[in-house]
């Protein structure tokens, strides 16, 4: 396994009440998704996620080709961060933690996403090509359209 690592941090200037619901609500998801990917969640879902809480997404995040994603919600400390994993996908590893913070004027968000394309050599090739552009470019994203959303945050560090 070739396990990549990608840390994203970003200040919102919110309250950690505003943030904490607005990241726990799967709702939010396509909301901060590219478009390109082509995102829909299939699976019924409640308004706040809890440990345990399994999310069928359908989505084509490369050359279009559309699949079924699988995330499972593993751990919350509500406030403080939540932990999705991949059951099913197109990765070999997907762990991504999202942690809350606050801080003077706001909250530091913190992401740590651990992720392994897999297939030894192929995947590694992939990788270098364009997954990991790819996943860096989810993140970028994200962090832009999340200044639009609450403006006055600071890009990710």
């Amino acid at each position: 396994m070739a396990i990549k690592t990608l840390v994203s941090e970003q200040f919102l200037p919110i309250p950690l009440a505003q943030a904490w619901d607005f990241f726990s609500s799967p709702r939010n998801l396509n909301e901060i998704t590219p478009d390109e990917m082509v995102f829909h969640i299939l699976s019924d879902i409640p308004d706040k996620m809890y440990p345990g809480l399994l999310i069928i997404y359908r989505l084509a995040p490369m050359l279009k080709i559309p699949m079924t994603w699988v995330t499972e919600i593993t751990h919350i400390e509500a406030g403080r961060y939540f932990i999705d994993e991949q059951r099913q996908g197109p990765y070999a590893l997907w762990h991504h933690e999202h942690h809350f913070k606050e801080v003077d004027g706001g909250v530091q968000m913190t992401d740590i996403l651990h992720y392994d394309i897999g297939l030894s050599v192929l995947g590694s090739l992939a990788g270098a090509l364009f997954v990991d552009r790819k996943v860096r470019g989810i993140f970028t994203f994200r962090e832009q359209k999340l200044r639009t959303l609450f403006p006055g945050a600071a890009p990710a560090a």
